[in-house]
């Protein structure tokens, strides 16, 4: 709990503290059922009309009338990790956004505007890490145009949920009408862990880049394109993880990869992405084998620390990731103009 039953109850927050982290309690409306107050920690993204919106860590924004309020104060910008490497949110940033590069990109301000002929929205959305340079409602517009000019949708990418995240963007464009689409986290953690989870498997085969069975298991795309490739092959160092399907029968068709990953070195971060198993050859301990694989290459390459990307509904690779040591980081989730 935030506030302890000890503990003087005043509000301590005002309109003045929008864009800081705090903690509120606030009265819940009588007849309502279940307990009389609740507590709710976040960014403080406004306070208008009597009408507080907090964002909390997930990126859920909740609006609480002033008048219902009962204690409030602020609290730490971000709470101590217990786990995992020291990271801050604009370090990871832009080492998540040079592991997936876009075929295109064009800066506005701090922002960068991207695209990749629509492959995933990471690599078609702005990835926006500072001030664009002029009034939001004109850089909005700005994106609006460029993306029309590749025929694509228009979406800005928003993280949340840790010191110096966009809590107050995002509140910006729920507040103009974007739609906020697909969550997900980044999760880090250390990377030698990782390589020790299973010894060298004559299995995984590693290399610089993906041969045409690869991509076959690779489910983004069904007939990967030139873009496809690009975004693929880009970083500062890339690795392809494969694990070969069983011979075919006599006369059978090749079949897809039974496992796939790939991994992207940055100095002390190595990044995971793609590990991809096939549902016939599931529960055999080829996404941990070809993590391994990849992270014993990292390490050669003079990587320390991991991080990886996960939906936010995707309950089996977080309880895989969890029990290799990962923590989520921070979220980030992507708005697109409606």
């Amino acid at each position: 709990m935030e506030f302890t039953a000890a503990a003087r109850l005043e509000v301590r927050v005002t309109p003045a503290d929008v864009g800081k982290r705090v903690s509120v309690r606030s009265a819940v409306p009588s007849g309502a059922p279940g307990a009389k107050f609740t507590d709710t920690v976040g960014v403080l993204t406004s306070w208008t009309d009597g009408v507080l919106l907090i964002t909390r860590r997930t990126g859920e924004s909740v609006r609480i009338p002033e008048a219902s309020l009962v204690a409030g104060k602020e609290v730490p910008a971000e709470p101590a990790r217990r786990r995992g490497p020291s990271a801050g949110f604009t370090e990871l940033a832009r080492v998540t956004a040079r592991a997936w590069q876009p075929v295109e990109s064009e800066r506005l301000g701090d922002w960068e505007l991207r695209a990749a002929g629509g492959f995933t929205r990471r690599a078609n959305s702005v990835l926006p890490l500072g001030d664009p340079g002029m009034p939001l409602d004109e850089a909005l517009d700005r994106v609006r145009g460029w993306y029309a000019e590749r025929g694509l949708p228009a979406r800005l990418q928003i993280a949340t949920g840790a010191a110096g995240t966009q809590e107050e963007l995002g509140a910006a464009l729920a507040a103009r009408g974007w739609l906020r689409e697909v969550s997900a986290e980044v999760w880090t953690g250390a990377l030698a862990p990782v390589a020790d989870l299973t010894d060298d498997d004559a299995r995984v085969r590693v290399g610089r880049a993906p041969d045409d069975s690869w991509t076959r298991r690779y489910q983004r795309s069904s007939e990967p394109g030139p873009q496809v490739r690009a975004v693929l092959t880009a970083g500062p160092s890339v690795l392809f993880a494969t694990v070969p399907a069983p011979p075919p029968e006599p006369g059978a068709p090749a079949q897809a990869p039974a496992a796939i990953g790939r991994c992207v070195v940055d100095g002390r971060w190595a990044g995971f992405m793609a590990v991809e198993v096939d549902p016939a050859h599931r529960r055999r301990g080829l996404a941990t084998a070809v993590m391994a694989a990849l992270a014993r290459r990292a390490l050669d390459e003079g990587a320390s620390a991991a991080w990886l990307q996960v939906e936010s509904d995707n309950a089996p690779a977080r309880e895989l990731y969890a029990g290799m040591g990962f923590a989520v980081h921070h979220h980030y989730h992507h708005f697109r103009a409606v």
